[in-house]
């Protein structure tokens, strides 16, 4: 199959011979090419920088029909191609004297030929690469043949493909604004709160005087308003205020201004909310309630689900307003992580044109009829068919289901089977369904079909279809020649073709079909990168060129999960995780959590048995949690909560550590963080939740009430706002823990006396709500925190039993610390297991000190610790330390380690440096402190 020799233009040994022909050794026999024509055994030298000098000769033969590079040269310097092979890899007649043998018995015989010859001058082993089929591993020889194509170089298709994700596609869309202005007299509203899952009334609001204005939102918009008669500036202002809020709360659904006491029932009570200047604002599925007083705004949440807006007037005028919108959008593909940004772009900005036809037995047939007469290429469509059942008949020929001849039985039989892909409809059902989009009463009885097959063969002068030797056949003919002679093409669609057309295809595509107009395009695209190219940039290609818009905005590339060691698992390794074994000894909740914590973007997943067990305590501590709060909660708590006390700092910090949380959680999965989402609800739940709060509550909850009647009601209202609050946070918590861990959640969930609904799943995902954020009170408690956990380090530091009371005391510099110490010494004395906790200016003796900022604290030790021991056992740590720090400084001083290494083993030995350095300058302050 050689048809040149190629050697580099700049190669001083053969640059004298460039343009020269040589005769092929061995070849005595007539070659002919694709075309057939015939092909010397002359072949020419050619120049080309492809060509490596140094690699054996620096002259090397090409083969353009048996080799991709060679195919590429061939086309260069317009060589012709010459193929030696059969599919069977069985040498044909272009191979001469070698023809009828396999390739191995060839290239083992013309290796002898050309040694018995002479022209055979050394050997020399070579390793390159072998390419193998993925199922079998049988070696793969590149053949060049004919095949069916779509130019996607073409830059309608390359371009555009490239700059959806570069910059972004314009697009630009015209609508018309429609505002309906009220103009009422005698203005009031009722708005009833229901519930979202069960329907149930929750709550009424009716207003009967000193409504100013109702405004109701649609689609980001005003799109109503009512005012009173003749009050223009109330208008404008309420138009002002929507605006305004609609940038505050993007799901507002209406707006009610108020100049006075409304009244709201709930439970059976009402309850007259008095004010001057107030504001109700549906949005979401929540009623808040905006008050001003002295300039001041307060925000309260009346109730939550969904509201519905009853106005009432005397008499009313309507105008309708109607502005033509003109909206422009720049619809941009972003790829997460963003790196897969640039590996699109390479493929894309060198962009072959796309081979799409494959011989194999199982895919969609071309739909391409070869003239056998005239040699013209037909393409039919549903569109040259007028009648429905010849619709179907020949998609089902064209489909390979049916044969060319057929009866009618055959037909209904293959309808009225089930379908391959859907197996709960029939075949007809599909092709109503997913193929024609739309509903058809045609009777489709063996009968019907016969008659129908009967009056078009009798009807026209060149019928559709022919009754033969009892069998009916569809009768096409060419577009050119008008001959029936037609052979369909055997070569069926590369299975990534159809795979291209699914973001428009399964909504119906090409018919304007509703769900196209609502669902293309889609938001989010999960793959996985090695099928970039095979998957998304085809339906990238096919989106923007048959509908002009992105077939989708965000394409999440997920991570590959490897084995502890990074090493891809494989059955081969034995190093396979199977997710049905974790799930039957962590369990399913603990599996799903640890995969979305490693999933670091940019990053595969190393996963090891260690850490779904790590994971498996973390849900065992929050079933640990809702056993508390569920063991201490009354069955009565919510009708006790209207004798709850104020909340206290603590609370009012979890609340705000909470709503914090789930901001956080919120612009994570906005970003497909799932990492940082897991980690902050972790962090969440096990820190700020479990280790704190409930510990902060213990003292309220397990209070026992004393007998005077006015103390006794005060320590209830106490547990009771204790416990609300236990109960108000832990069910939002686990709504925010939902989709990471959904069995827990789900069961916990059902048994708080706060859960409403079905399920948890269908409730709404909590947001980070501004109200509920206290700044000053969660200063404070973080600052308790900071001096709680100061005294435990030292004590787990030197290694004093938890349950040992000791005497401490403090010296503080500022204000702000010693009034946090006077306000929660009580839970600093019960969290850090203090005796007790006194101010004081100097250091006491026998006392072991540690700093907390500008509070520095003395733990009375003397007696409670062996300092010798202590000494001995820190000073050998310092030892080994320092002997760890001086090994990983020499490797990290070493040039060598640091150009040879991989980048990723730098970091971590500059992690480890860090680390130790920080483990050396504790355990030198605990020395300093147990000296002195």
């Amino acid at each position: 199959g050689d048809t040149a020799v190629a050697v580099h233009p700049e190669d001083e040994r053969y640059r004298h011979l460039v343009g020269k022909r040589v005769k092929l050794p061995l070849v005595s026999w007539s070659r002919k090419d694709l075309k057939g024509k015939e092909v010397s055994e002359f072949i020419p030298i050619v120049a080309d920088e492809r060509v490596k000098m140094e690699f054996g000769t620096g002259a090397v033969k090409v083969t353009p029909a048996h080799d991709p590079n060679d195919f590429e040269m061939g086309r260069d310097h317009g060589l012709p191609f010459v193929k030696v092979m059969d599919e069977q890899a069985v040498m044909n007649e272009n191979a001469g004297d070698f023809r009828g043998m396999d390739r191995y018995e060839a290239r083992k015989r013309i290796v002898e030929r050309l040694r018995e010859e002479g022209f055979l001058e050394r050997e020399e082993e070579h390793l390159h690469a072998v390419g193998r089929c993925y199922r079998c591993k049988t070696v793969v020889e590149p053949m060049v043949s004919v095949q069916w194509f779509v130019k996607v170089s073409d830059p309608a298709i390359r371009d555009v493909s490239v700059k959806v994700v570069r910059e972004g596609l314009k697009r630009k869309e015209e609508r018309v604004r429609e505002i309906r202005y009220i103009e009422a007299e005698a203005l009031s509203v009722r708005v009833s709160v229901v519930s979202e899952i069960s329907g149930e009334l929750k709550a009424v609001l009716l207003a009967e005087e000193g409504v100013l204005f109702i405004s109701g939102v649609e689609g980001g918009e005003i799109s109503f308003l009512y005012y009173p008669s003749h009050r223009e500036e109330v208008r404008k202002e309420a138009e002002r205020l929507t605006e305004t809020l609609l940038r505050r709360y993007p799901d507002l659904n209406f707006v009610i201004g108020l100049e006075g006491p409304f009244s709201l029932m709930r439970g059976g009570r009402e309850k007259t909310i008095e004010g001057g200047r107030q504001l109700v604002i549906s949005e979401g599925s929540r009623l808040i309630l905006h008050s001003y007083d002295d300039g001041t705004e307060f925000v309260e949440i009346l109730e939550e689900g969904k509201a519905l807006l009853e106005p009432s007037q005397r008499s009313m005028n309507v105008r309708v307003e109607r502005e033509k919108v003109v909206r422009e959008e720049r619809r941009r593909i972003r790829f997460v992580p963003p790196h897969w940004e640039k590996f699109y772009l390479d493929w894309m900005e060198n962009l072959r044109d796309w081979c799409i036809s494959r011989q194999i037995w199982w895919g969609h047939r071309i739909p391409v009829w070869h003239c056998k007469e005239c040699g013209e290429l037909n393409v039919y469509t549903d569109d040259d068919f007028e009648d429905f059942h010849s619709k179907l008949i020949f998609n089902l020929i064209a489909d390979g289901r049916l044969g060319e001849d057929f009866t009618p039985e055959e037909v209904i039989k293959i309808l009225s089977s089930p379908n391959f892909v859907h197996p709960d409809m029939t075949v007809l059902e599909f092709y109503k369904r997913f193929v024609f989009h739309r509903y058809h009463s045609a009777d489709l009885s063996a009968e019907s079909l016969l008659l129908a097959l009967t009056r078009e063969a009798a009807g026209e002068e060149k019928p559709l279809y022919r009754f033969e030797r009892g069998r009916w056949r569809m009768i096409l003919r060419c577009r050119r020649c008008g001959s029936e002679n037609l052979s369909q093409e055997e070569d069926v669609l590369d299975t990534w073709f159809s795979s291209a057309l699914w973001p428009f295809g399964v909504f119906g595509w090409p018919e304007e079909t509703e769900d196209l107009r609502k669902l293309y395009p889609t938001d989010l695209l999960v793959t996985g990168f090695d099928i970039i190219f095979f998957w998304v940039a085809r339906m990238i290609m096919m989106g923007t060129y048959l509908m002009g818009d992105v077939p989708f905005r965000d394409v999440y590339v997920h991570a590959l999960v490897r084995d502890e060691k990074g090493q891809k698992m494989s059955k081969t390794k034995g190093n396979v995780i199977d997710p049905l074994d974790i799930i039957e000894r962590y369990g399913a909740d603990a599996l799903r959590f640890t995969l979305a914590i490693l999933t670091v973007q940019g990053r595969d997943i190393k996963l090891s048995e260690k850490r779904f067990e790590g994971y498996r305590h973390f849900a065992n501590k929050i079933w640990n949690a809702g056993r508390f709060i569920l063991m201490n909660t009354p069955p009565d708590l919510l009708s006790r909560l209207p004798h709850m006390a104020d909340l206290r700092p603590e609370d009012r910090w979890i609340m705000t550590r909470l709503n914090e949380t789930a901001g956080k959680v919120n612009a994570s999965l906005k970003e497909y963080d799932f990492s940082t989402a897991s980690r902050l609800l972790y962090d969440f739940f096990w820190s700020d939740f479990c280790d704190w709060y409930i510990e902060f509550t213990k003292a309220r909850i397990y209070r026992k009430p004393p007998e005077e009647e006015e103390e006794r009601l005060r320590v209830e209202a106490e547990r009771t706002t204790a416990l609300y609050t236990l109960n108000y946070v832990f069910e939002k918590a686990l709504r925010l823990l939902h989709p990471f861990m959904p069995f827990i959640t789900e069961e916990l969930w059902h048994m708080l006396p706060n859960a409403e609904g079905e399920s948890v799943s269908l409730r709404e995902y909590p947001q980070k709500r501004e109200e509920e954020i206290f700044p000053e009170e969660t200063r404070r408690v973080e600052r308790l925190r900071e001096i709680v956990s100061a005294v435990r380090a030292l004590r787990s530091d030197l290694q004093i039993e938890p349950s040992k009371r000791l005497r401490a005391f403090f010296r503080a510099e500022g204000s702000f610390s010693r009034s946090v110490v006077e306000e929660f010494r009580d839970h600093i004395l019960s969290l850090a297991r203090l005796e007790s906790f006194e101010e004081v200016e100097e250091r006491p003796p026998g006392t072991a000190a540690t700093f907390s900022g500008d509070v520095e604290i003395f733990l009375l030790v003397e007696g409670h610790i062996d300092i010798e021991r202590l000494l001995t056992s820190y000073e050998r740590k310092r030892e080994k330390l320092l002997s760890e720090l001086e090994r990983v400084k020499r490797k990290l001083s070493s040039e060598e380690f640091i150009r040879r290494a991989p980048p990723e083993v730098v970091e971590r030995e500059k992690r480890i440096r860090e680390e130790i350095e920080s483990d050396l300058a504790k355990v030198e302050r605990l020395l300093r402190t147990l000296r002195t």
